[in-house]
């Protein structure tokens, strides 16, 4: 079986940020340390960290006063560190620095009067951590080219867009297109809001689609870019693209009939379990790997300043 790696695959400096600051605040504080979220959306590196100390709830209130807090990569709204300061908590924020750009953008379109439409799926916990910086109503959710062919607005020419950085390129771009025919005096981004390491994982995909009987993206169902690279390896031309979370969820009678594999990881995804799949793979039949480069990544984001120390 030939096999292609996309390249860049797996985590994102956001991603390797926010696991650091469990890590590192485990060791500094002690055990237990609590996040609010998953702390990136992946069952294995949410469990690798509950082993270390980590105890991952749903809300602040499920926090005790005296233990550490870390809100998740994904971002929270205002009023989660207002609550955690209002309770004297040490609370540090693994928010993701480009989900961070979108929150200050949010805000600034705010200061200007605008009213803010985003971009993203209803539910995500990076959009309720984006609309929930301001006050309710004032930012509107489109989720589909339908919903920006309906949007009606009081004050089209005041108006200003955003968006969740895990989206699909192409979709995105569609809605986007559509706003600025109906509303021509829209104010977009000053740099897109799709971050880097969802577009390029993106750009790996459509590159190897083509050449592939079924391409495999491993990562979490709960994880947005993961899912928008299954349907981006489909629209892409890939026969066959399905998500799986480990080499446990492979249909090992389906691998039978594919001659060549494409295989990539969401941006929560260890490179662990692209490496046991492919020794799953390699005990079964004999494997020719490739590696498909489309862009080379040396991001990194810096720790929280208490954690420097």
């Amino acid at each position: 079986m030939k096999i292609i790696l996309a390249a860049p695959r797996g985590f994102c400096a956001g991603v390797d940020r926010a696991i650091q600051i469990v890590e590192q605040a485990i060791v500094k504080f002690g055990k237990p340390v609590y996040v609010r979220h998953e702390i990136v959306h992946n069952p294995y590196v949410v469990e690798r960290l509950k082993k270390l100390g980590a105890v991952f709830v749903e809300e602040l209130s499920e926090c005790p006063d005296d233990r550490p807090v870390i809100f998740s990569a994904h971002g929270v709204p205002k009023s989660v560190p207002k609550e955690a300061k209002t309770r004297n908590m040490l609370f540090l924020d693994a928010t993701c620095p480009l989900v961070s750009k979108v929150h200050k953008e949010a805000e600034r379109h705010f200061a200007k009067k605008r009213k803010i439409i985003l971009i993203g799926h209803a539910g995500h916990p990076e959009v309720i951590g984006t609309m929930g910086q301001l006050p309710l109503g004032e930012v509107i959710l489109v989720e589909t080219c339908d919903d920006a062919r309906k949007l009606q607005v009081k004050d089209p020419d005041n108006l200003a867009f955003v968006t969740q950085t895990t989206l699909s390129v192409d979709d995105t771009k569609e809605i986007i297109e559509i706003l600025q025919t109906k509303f021509p005096q829209i104010t977009k981004p000053h740099k897109e809001d799709i971050c880097y390491a969802t577009t390029n994982r993106q750009a790996a995909v459509k590159a190897m689609a083509e050449q592939c009987d079924l391409v495999l993206v491993i990562g979490a169902t709960s994880s947005s870019n993961s899912m928008r690279l299954v349907e981006v390896a489909k629209k892409s031309g890939a026969k066959k693209a399905r998500l799986i979370e480990s080499k446990s969820d492979i249909d090992w009678n389906e691998l039978q009939n594919i001659k060549t594999l494409g295989l990539t990881a969401g941006a929560s995804a260890p490179e662990n379990l692209i490496t046991e799949l492919l020794e799953a793979i390699a005990e079964r039949t004999e494997i020719h790997i490739e590696t498909l480069e489309t862009a080379t990544e040396n991001i990194s984001f810096k720790l929280p300043q208490i954690l420097q120390s």
